[in-house]
C-alpha cells in the first residue's frame, strides 16, 4: 500500500529554549522541533513541513509574540544564506546563550559542573573577519556570483555585502568578478567538472597595509592570466600578493597542493601582541584579530606563567601563543604535525628575535610520549587542538606527564567537553571562559584553566 504524501499543517507554538547552533525549540504534541529565527518565549504561527521519527522541521510563518531580545538583523539576505544564524538576537542575548551553551554542554557530556564566566564580547561585532573563501560559480541566467553554500545544500546564496567580513574584502571580490567576466573566465561547475576559478580567498592585515589574494583554480593556468592579474592590481592597489592554488580533485577541500606566485612575496604580515607574524595561504590564523589577541593574554593570564616555566604549545600551527608566551617563561617548545606550520612557526621566531622557543613536526601525542621518556617535565601545557578535539593518546601522556596546568582553548565545547572529561581524573577544572570570536554566529571559543590535583604532594 502506498504512503500518503505528507501534508504540512499549521499551528500555534512557543520557543522553550535554543538547540547548540541556535535553532528555536519547539514542541508539538510528543515532538520536539528545530525552527530557525524564533527565540526562547516568543509565540509563533509554526508551519511543519517534515516529521521524522519524534522530530518535526518547519518554519516560522509569524511571531505572534516577540522576545525583548530581538532585534532585525543587519543583513538584508540573513533568513536565505544562514552564516550568521544569531543576527536575530542581541548581543547580550549572544553572549549569555555562548555562556549557557557552554556551561551546559560541559555539565552533559563532561559530568563537570561549573559556573562558566561571562562570554568577553567584542564591540562592534561585525566586519570583524580577515578572511573570507567563497566559491564562485555560474548563475542559471549566466552571471557571475559568489557566496555562501545555503544550509545542508550546496546551493550558493549570492552574497554582495557581508556584515561580518571585512568590507575591503567585498570589494576586491566585486572587481574579481568583474574581471572574470571582461577576460571570459569561466568559474568553475561543480557538476560539468569544467571551468576555472573555483574559489577566492581574500585575507586582510589588521595592522599593516597588506592584503593577500588566493585564486583557487581547476587547471594549471589559463588564458588571459596576466593581464588578468595586472588589471586587478590596478583596480585594487590594496592588494600585496596574489597566488594561485591549483586543485583540479574532485573535492570539498577547497586548497590543493600546489601553489604559484602571481605577485608578491605569496604571504602577508600581521601582528598580535606586539609580535609580528607571517601569513601564508595555507596558514592557520584566527580569524578575528581584535578578539585573538583577547584570546591569547587571557589564556596566558590564566596560566599564571613563571620565568622558570618549560612549556609546551601543543598543536601550535604557525607559532603565536607559543611566542607570546616565550617572553615570561624560561623555553616554550611547539608542536605541530603540519609542516608547513612548522616551517613558519620558525620563521617566525626568527623574525620577531625569540630565541627561547623551538618548533618540532609531529603528532603531539607522540611528542609528548618521547619527551617525557627523556626525563623532559613540562610546567604548563597549552592546547589548541582543531574542532574534532584532543586524542586519547595524547590525552593519557598529559595523564602521566602530570604537567602542574594545562590551558585548553576549545572552538568546540562537546569535543571540550569529552576531553575534559578524560583529565579531570588527575585535573581539578578551576575556570571556563568563553570568548565571542564569531559574534552573530552561534560558534564560541573557550578557555579552561586545569590543575593538577595535590600538586604541591608531587
Amino acid at each position: 500500500m502506498k504512503k500518503k504524501p505528507f501534508k504540512p499543517f499549521n499551528f500555534d507554538g512557543k520557543c522553550i529554549d535554543l538547540s547548540h547552533d541556535g535553532k528555536g525549540v519547539v514542541k508539538y504534541q510528543d515532538l520536539v522541533g528545530f525552527i530557525e529565527n524564533i527565540l526562547p518565549d516568543e509565540e509563533a504561527l509554526i508551519e511543519v513541513t517534515f516529521i521524522k521519527k519524534d522530530r518535526f522541521f518547519g518554519r516560522v510563518i509569524k511571531i505572534t509574540k516577540e522576545s525583548p531580545l530581538r532585534v532585525k538583523p543587519k543583513c538584508g539576505i540573513y533568513k536565505k544564506c544562514g552564516g550568521c544564524s544569531l543576527q536575530h538576537l542581541s548581543y547580550l542575548g549572544q553572549k549569555e546563550f555562548k555562556r549557557k551553551k557552554v556551561q551546559e554542554t560541559l555539565k552533559r557530556i563532561g559530568d563537570i559542573d561549573i559556573e562558566v564566566s561571562e562570554t568577553v564580547g567584542m564591540e562592534p561585532p561585525y566586519h570583524y573577519r580577515n578572511k573570507i573563501q567563497m566559491p564562485v560559480r555560474l548563475s542559471k541566467n549566466g552571471k557571475i556570483v559568489s557566496g555562501f553554500y545555503q544550509e545542508n545544500t550546496h546551493d550558493i546564496v549570492p552574497v554582495e555585502h557581508c556584515s561580518i567580513e571585512n568590507k575591503m574584502a567585498d570589494q576586491i571580490l566585486t572587481t574579481i568578478k568583474q574581471l572574470m567576466k571582461k577576460y571570459r573566465i569561466l568559474p568553475y561547475d561543480e557538476d560539468r567538472r569544467i571551468g576555472v576559478i573555483r574559489h577566492v580567498l581574500i585575507r586582510n592585515s589588521y595592522y599593516f597595509n597588506e592584503v593577500m589574494v588566493v585564486l583557487v583554480t581547476n587547471c594549471d593556468t589559463f588564458p588571459g592570466r596576466n593581464n588578468f592579474v595586472k588589471d586587478l592590481k590596478s583596480l585594487e592597489p590594496k592588494i600585496t600578493t596574489i597566488v594561485q592554488n591549483i586543485n583540479s580533485r574532485d573535492t570539498n577541500v577547497i586548497l590543493g597542493e600546489k601553489e604559484r606566485i602571481l605577485f608578491g612575496p605569496g604571504f602577508i604580515k600581521d601582528q598580535l601582541c606586539g609580535l609580528t607574524f607571517k601569513i601564508s595561504p595555507k596558514s592557520f590564523y584566527q580569524v578575528n584579530p581584535t578578539q585573538t589577541e583577547v584570546l591569547y593574554q587571557t589564556a596566558i593570564s590564566l596560566a599564571d606563567i613563571k620565568k622558570s616555566d618549560l612549556v609546551l604549545d601543543a598543536y601550535c600551527g604557525i607559532g603565536t601563543i607559543g611566542l607570546i608566551a616565550a617572553k615570561k617563561v624560561k623555553k616554550v617548545i611547539g608542536v605541530e604535525i603540519v609542516k608547513s606550520a612548522v616551517i613558519d612557526a620558525k620563521n617566525n621566531a626568527k623574525e620577531n628575535g625569540i630565541n627561547n622557543i623551538s618548533f618540532f613536526e609531529g603528532d603531539a601525542g607522540e611528542f609528548i610520549i618521547k619527551k617525557h621518556q627523556e626525563g623532559i617535565h613540562f610546567d604548563v601545557v597549552i592546547m589548541d587542538p582543531p574542532r574534532k578535539g584532543s586524542d586519547k593518546q595524547f590525552l593519557g601522556t598529559l595523564l602521566n606527564a602530570q604537567p602542574k596546568k594545562i590551558v585548553y582553548i576549545s572552538c568546540e565545547p562537546s569535543t571540550l567537553a569529552r576531553d575534559l572529561k578524560i583529565l579531570s581524573s588527575n585535573y581539578e577544572i578551576k575556570k571556563a571562559i568563553p570568548v565571542d570570536m564569531f559574534s552573530q554566529t552561534f560558534h564560541v571559543e573557550t578557555i579552561v584553566l586545569l590543575c593538577l590535583k595535590d600538586a604541591k604532594k608531587k
